[in-house]
């Protein structure tokens, strides 16, 4: 018989939708003004996906630009980034097998959305893409990954190794490991050898991948 995880956790950008280069692309937009650094901007949002924009400006400035930010900068930042990428998001194709998993599981187990978007936002573009049935929650930033697993693990009285995370980078793998989850990743270019590393992880292309790897699946 078919045994379906007590609760699933999704990062959003690159595991629901391929938008994850649309972010690449907004960081690097927002910093065209310094085109000496653009490589360097695009290297950290790469190395650092899944962590909150506002923590990458603050990076930035320090290291690169060498220069303070401060609250309202970062602010004006971010709502720039948002116009940049916005659209673009919503506009994305999803993940092969995206859909079809969340139409076969939402009403079997609990589904999240864990993301280091900023929440209002992200549920904008949820509500957009009329995602908002398949998920008991969409969770983002202020909140860490981390903070919001434990939170619904606390809120819904959870099982944490009943629990899955499916993401596509290493802050979704730190976040499952933090709080006990098991992990699926979804696989990337970037990535691909950073998975095959990992111990007790599985790597699919394709989400629909994610059904079979459950216990007793099929």
């Amino acid at each position: 018989m078919k045994s379906f995880p007590q609760a699933v956790f999704f990062d959003f950008d690159g595991v629901i939708l391929e938008s994850a280069d649309v972010k690449t692309e907004a960081f690097v937009e927002l910093f065209k003004q310094y085109p000496h650094l653009q490589e360097s901007v695009k290297q950290h949002h790469l190395q650092n996906q899944g962590v909150s924009r506002y923590k990458k400006f603050e990076w930035i400035y320090e290291n690169l630009l060498h220069q303070p930010l401060s609250e309202i900068e970062s602010q004006e930042l971010g709502k720039e980034f948002s116009n940049l990428a916005f659209d673009k998001v919503v506009q994305s194709p999803f993940v092969p097998g995206a859909l079809e998993l969340l139409q076969l599981i939402h009403q079997q187990c609990i589904c999240f959305v864990a993301s280091g978007t900023p929440e209002e936002e992200l549920k904008q573009i949820v509500a957009k893409r009329d995602l908002s049935k398949y998920f008991k929650e969409v969770c983002g930033i202020p909140r860490s990954k981390t903070q919001i697993v434990l939170e619904m693990i606390e809120k819904y009285k959870l099982n944490p190794l009943a629990c899955w995370f499916v993401g596509d980078a290493t802050t979704d793998y730190e976040a499952a490991k933090e709080t006990g989850l098991n992990f699926i990743a979804r696989n990337s270019q970037m990535l691909s050898l950073y998975w095959q590393q990992q111990d007790s992880i599985s790597v699919v292309d394709s989400l629909l991948e994610v059904n079979a790897i459950w216990p007793n699946g099929n």
